[in-house]
């Protein structure tokens, strides 16, 4: 077998596992979510048949139109709600995703337990953390973090662990570092940082989930 990766999905796999190599971490602990956001069903079709099974997808309704069809076929897949909830939309967010990753609001805490009781179906979810203090940016203040996930779980609603987008065009290493210890402080096993400009970054310091869209799937429209 070529040694060279031929496929993107390839490569970013090979990324993954060297970044994993200084802290002796295995790669089957990093879990890959090809961000399919903003791509069409036969964008996608190709990452399935490589054997890619975790999507992550940023509006509910968008994945509503194209993921129903796809998971007909390919039922073992994955899907992670990774972009901001509005609380009217968590009813669909639980029915559709096994996954949510931006939790970062009391009155999301609660439109999410009510939409899981209703359900019956408990989704795991992470708390965003505004890991940069950014205004224009969801996600909790770390000040109030421990306040938000005692409610949530308070609520019945299982937290995996904390999600950040570190602040664009600055060394992110700090602010997952932060990220990581902010979690190892409140007993939270997973990370959801590093995306394709940084994901080897976040994979040395801890990530056990990285979301991936430009380095799979080029550019494409509002794609980052």
């Amino acid at each position: 077998m070529d040694s060279e990766a031929t496929t993107p999905l390839q490569e970013v796999r090979a990324n993954i596992a060297r970044a994993c190599t200084p802290s002796r971490r295995e790669p089957d602990d990093v879990t890959l979510i090809a961000v399919s956001k903003t791509h069409p069903a036969e964008a996608i079709v190709p990452l399935l048949e490589e054997g890619q099974r975790v999507f992550g997808e940023n509006r509910v309704q968008e994945a509503q139109g194209k993921w129903p069809a796809l998971l007909e076929r390919y039922s073992d897949v994955e899907l992670h709600l990774i972009g901001q909830l509005q609380s009217n939309k968590a009813e669909d967010a639980v029915a559709l995703f096994d996954c949510i990753h931006a939790l970062d609001r009391p009155s999301l805490v609660k439109a999410l337990a009510k939409a899981m009781e209703k359900l019956g179906k408990r989704v795991p979810c992470f708390i965003q953390v505004n890991i940069g203090s950014e205004e224009q940016k969801g996600g909790c203040a770390i000040g109030e973090l421990p306040d938000l996930l005692g409610y949530a779980r308070e609520a019945g609603i299982p937290v995996a662990g904390l999600m950040c987008i570190p602040p664009f065009e600055i060394e992110p290493a700090p602010f997952f570092a932060l990220l990581a210890k902010l979690a190892a402080d409140h007993e939270l096993s997973c990370l959801s940082m590093g995306m394709s400009g940084d994901y080897q970054t976040a994979v040395m310091l801890g990530a056990t989930h990285v979301r991936v869209g430009t380095a799979l799937f080029g550019e494409r429209g509002s794609q980052h």
